[in-house]
């Protein structure tokens, strides 16, 4: 039995277009969409939160930043130590005044060291706080501070 309306036919409320299917109205809140990660008295559960393929997600994106990053630092590191110590006529050579290049590789670790920060730290605004505030939703976590 179909109901008419001002414009168009539509089943009454009470019928489903999918068969087979149960009338359960318009939402059911019988079982969340996503498990929470709490233990029975409600406390997050660090060992499901561990399991869970969104905290694996997690420590998949933070590991693929943190060791290319962490590697090509320590080699770029070792380079100017090694120079320093091996090349002492290549550091040497001034470029003008009394700068040499040992001082301006060295004022390069600086520079390098501020742009991984800035790059961790907008990787991490981008790719990991969004992930770490699902997990702290589904933990029933909530920010302080």
């Amino acid at each position: 039995m179909w109901v008419w309306s001002m414009t168009k036919a539509m089943p009454p409320p009470a019928k489903t277009r999918h068969a087979g299917a149960q009338s359960r109205g318009f939402a059911h809140f019988d079982d969340p969409a996503h498990p929470l990660l709490v233990d029975a008295s409600g406390n997050p559960d660090f060992a499901l939160i561990q399991q869970s393929a969104d905290f694996q997600l997690l420590r998949r994106r933070l590991l693929r930043f943190v060791f290319p990053m962490s590697a090509l630092f320590l080699s770029w590191y070792l380079a100017f130590v090694l120079l320093s110590a091996y090349a002492q006529d290549f550091v040497s050579t001034r470029v003008f005044g009394v700068v040499n290049v040992g001082i301006l590789v060295g004022l390069c670790q600086f520079l390098s060291t501020i742009a991984i920060t800035l790059s961790y730290a907008r990787y991490a605004k981008r790719r990991l706080d969004p992930q770490t505030q699902l997990i702290r939703g589904r933990a029933g976590i909530e920010e302080t501070g």
